[in-house]
This record gives structure tokens, sequence and C-alpha cells, in this order.
């Protein structure tokens, strides 16, 4: 399956880019023009960075997006985290790709959200590490193809961000616990088999030429794999969309980004998550190899207690995201708030009041 010619479609490019292309120009954002890293800033500073500073800071004045977390552990109690590098069998550590099956859903509802919200940006988990795909890869069957819903969410999603004014970035985690390719269950953490490097290329291929030009291109945990390959994949995602900002996600580490080179780089952003203290203003000028590169910063949480929705979670206080808003923006980073949707395919009522009090109280 894997040997086969990657799949180079277009489908639903045209269809989506002009309405990608528009929401762009709104926010003073050339998704579909490649950009020249090296061009001078007014005052004369340069970077080293692939993109241009102009490019950079117009994803910085974005400042407010929505993470959307949706997949297969929306519709179990499966606690994907206690199975993480044990030996268990199959049954014990993954659920059926039928599990997933929305009855309701609407992700123009996500998104219109994230407008009404405020939110000039939305993030979508096209792949965590449960393994299943919210669109119909041809590389495996643990997709929504084979589910209780066969909706293409990533499609989907791109359509209703066009729509409505918001710029669409995918997630995609490399840490994976349903496609192992000859690893055991010991080696989660270890996904560096050149059949399992195959594989994530081929994925991201079809998700960068198949529905048109993303803001946002986010890797999660990228330590699992080698420096090189993730180098190799670097190049490869600016190759395809070469005015996304790509993102290997620091997991709080932003203050000592440096000392972690060997598990985060090369990025275009630097990550911080889940209620890390912000104590002064993001150092976005690093030193990275002996060259200069100028980073914005992102700090992403939950607007509930968990990533996934959870039946009987309450959002979190308001004044607690309220604070964690502002110190984001006072420190010059953006904040990526995730608003996950329940089990019917909807972001909670509950979860949509609890955004718009945020947005009056923030003065959005």
């Amino acid at each position: 399956m894997f040997d086969e010619k990657i799949n180079l479609s277009r489908r639903g490019f045209v269809k989506t880019v002009g309405g990608v292309a528009g929401a762009a120009a709104a926010h003073g954002l050339a998704l579909a023009s490649a950009a020249d890293g090296r061009q001078a800033e007014s005052n004369g500073r340069r970077g080293n960075q692939r993109l241009s500073l102009e490019r950079l800071q117009q994803y910085e004045s974005l400042g407010y997006g929505m993470f959307i977390s949706f997949d297969v552990a929306a519709f179990s109690d499966f606690n994907f985290l206690d199975i993480l590098g044990k030996d268990l069998p199959d049954e014990k550590r993954q659920v059926p790709a039928t599990v997933y099956a929305p009855d309701r859903l609407n992700v123009d509802q996500w998104i219109s959200v994230a407008r009404d919200a405020g939110m000039k940006y939305a993030v979508l988990t096209a792949k965590r590490y449960p393994g299943f795909c919210l669109w119909p890869s041809k590389h495996t069957d643990y997709t929504v193809a084979n589910s209780g819903n066969k909706t293409d969410v990533v499609e989907t999603f791109v359509e209703a961000c066009a729509k409505r004014g918001v710029l669409p970035g995918l997630y995609y985690n490399p840490l994976d616990i349903h496609h192992r390719f000859g690893r055991s269950p010991k080696d989660d953490w270890k996904c560096t088999t050149s059949e399992y490097q195959t594989f994530l290329t081929a994925q991201i291929t079809e998700l960068l030429t198949s529905y048109g030009p993303i803001a946002e291109m986010w890797f999660d945990n990228p330590f699992v794999l080698n420096k090189g390959y993730r180098t190799c994949l670097y190049e490869h995602v600016s190759r395809l969309q070469p005015n996304a900002v790509i993102m290997m996600s620091s997991s709080g580490r932003g203050a000592e980004f440096e000392r972690h080179l060997d598990r985060y780089w090369p990025s275009d952003l630097i990550a911080m998550e889940q209620r890390k203290p912000i104590k002064s203003k993001h150092r976005k000028w690093r030193m990275i190899e002996g060259s200069e590169y100028y980073m914005p910063g992102e700090v992403c949480d939950s607007m509930m207690p968990s990533w996934w929705w959870r039946k009987d979670e309450k959002p979190r206080p308001d004044q607690e995201v309220l604070a964690q808003f502002q110190a984001c923006r006072e420190a010059g980073m953006n904040f990526l708030l995730d608003a996950p949707p329940d089990n019917h395919g909807l972001i909670p009522q509950t979860t949509v009041d609890a955004l718009m009090r945020l947005r009056r109280s923030a003065g959005i």
C-alpha cells in the first residue's frame, strides 16, 4: 500500500483556494505566495528564518485562534495516555474506527463560533496520537471513510474557514499508537522506521495538496522523529505550502528552546501549552546554530479541563482563562484555545457561552 505513487491530486483545491485566499487577504496575509525569509526589516535587522519578518508579524497580528480537538477519543472513555509505551494487546490499545459516529456533525458551527468569539484562525487535529484520521486517507483504513460518519472533516473545515473568514491550520501528531510499522508497543515514542516515515510523508502530502492553502502546520511531539527526518519533513512542508508557518511543538519549553534543538528544530514558531507561566515578554529573536532567527510564540490550552470533550466536564473558570489570554497578549504570544466538539459533533452551548463571555471580558 505504501509503495504506491503518492497521489498529488488537487481535489478540492480550486474549490477552496479562492475562499481561503479571501480570508487571508482580510487579515493581511498572502497565503498563496512564497516569502523570502531574509528580507531586511525597516531598522536593518535581518533574520535567517525561512519566512519573511513581514509574514511572521502578520501571523502574530492574528493573536487569537481556536484549537479543535476531535477524533475517536471523544466517543470513548478510553484513556490513551494510560497505554502509551505499555505492551498490551491491540484490543486494549486501540478503538475501532466505527466508534467515531457523530450524529449531528456541524463543522460550520465550529468555525462560526470561532469567528463570533473573535478568533482569527483555527487549527484542526487532522490526526492525533490515537492514529485516527479526520480525512479519507488513501494510506490507512483508520479514517472517517470506515467510521460511523464518513464526512471528510478536513475538507469541510477548510471550506467553513473560507466561508467565515477564518484562516485554517492543521495539526498532525507523529506519535501514533495505531500505525506501528514494525514497532513494538513499548516503542510508541520511537517513530523512526523507514516504513513509518514513508507513511507520514504520504499523509502530509495528501493534507497539503488536496485542500488549498493552510496558514499553520503543527507537528506535536516531533521528538519521536529523528532530527534528520524532521528536517526533511520541514523542507517538504515548505515546498508544498511555502507561506504556511510550521511549528514543531516545544510543549512549554519556550524559555529554553535553544537547549532542546535535538527535539524541536527546525521550526518557525515556539510553543507553550497548558497553563505554563508567562513571566515576561516572549523573546522573539533567537540565536540558533550560529544564526539569528525571528520566532513568534504560540500558547495552546483548552477551554475545558481535558483536550477532548468529556461528559460532565465544564469549562474552566472565566477569570482563569481571561488571565491566561491577557498574559499571552501582554507577552506578545498568540493564544490558541481548544473548544472540543462533543460526541454529537457540536461545540456544546456551555463552551460557546464561555467563549462569548471571554470575548466581552477581554474586549476583543
